[in-house]
């Protein structure tokens, strides 16, 4: 149940004995620092809440003062930002642990790997939703790539609300489920994850254990 934060990288691919070319992308892990446990009173509930810091920073004029008094109270590094996740009620996770990544995954292991979408601004329907577009020829002038009637007649006299139209597209979250994890490299902590995940290269995405 317990989410690491990595930084995408970029993708590549390698080379079966088959000779098939496998595309994997890269993501570097950062150092994911247990600063909070709030352990679940609840008897119904199976799992715990966790608060994890990361990407850490020397100079803390450079966060908030806020978040930074976090960490000085409990005597740890300080880091930039904070994510919350779920853990197995009574895990052995403490104040201060850096949670490592051979220690809960492995190669060949699945993930579900979470990040925001790569933005591609105003985008038409053909675009943004996959339209057909109208035809090529036949009378039709100017207007090959528009997206056609959006309503009806007088009756109901309206485009009902979430019509597919032209619009903002991207920068949405996005979850890709059941990747498989190539290679772990640890010492520099990072893991090929086999296909495509969400985001640009530099972005934060998260990492979840498949169920």
């Amino acid at each position: 149940m317990i989410n690491l934060i990595a930084k995408k990288i970029g993708m590549s691919h390698l080379y079966q004995e088959s000779g098939a070319a496998v595309p994997f992308t890269m993501v570097q892990l950062y150092d994911n620092c247990v600063v909070d446990l709030n352990i679940n009173t609840d008897a119904s509930k199976e799992f715990d809440h966790i608060l994890i810091g990361f990407d850490k920073v020397a100079n803390t004029k450079k966060v908030a003062k806020s978040v930074a008094g976090v960490f000085t109270k409990k005597n740890i590094p300080v880091h930039k930002k904070i994510y919350g996740c779920r853990v197995e009620k009574n895990s052995t996770y403490k104040v201060g642990d850096i949670i490592s990544v051979d220690n809960i995954l492995k190669e060949g292991d699945f993930v579900d790997v979470s990040g925001i979408s790569t933005g591609k601004g105003f985008a038409g329907v053909m675009k943004r939703h996959n339209f057909a577009g109208l035809e090529a020829s036949h009378g039709v002038s100017v207007s090959h790539r528009s997206h056609g009637s959006t309503g009806q007649r007088q009756d109901p006299g309206k485009v009902f609300k979430g019509k597919k139209m032209a619009g903002h597209m991207g920068v949405d979250k996005i979850t890709v489920k059941n990747l498989e994890i190539l290679i772990i490299n640890k010492e520099n902590n990072t893991i090929a994850i086999k296909g495509a995940i969400p985001g640009t290269n530099g972005s934060n995405v998260v990492i979840k254990i498949a169920n």
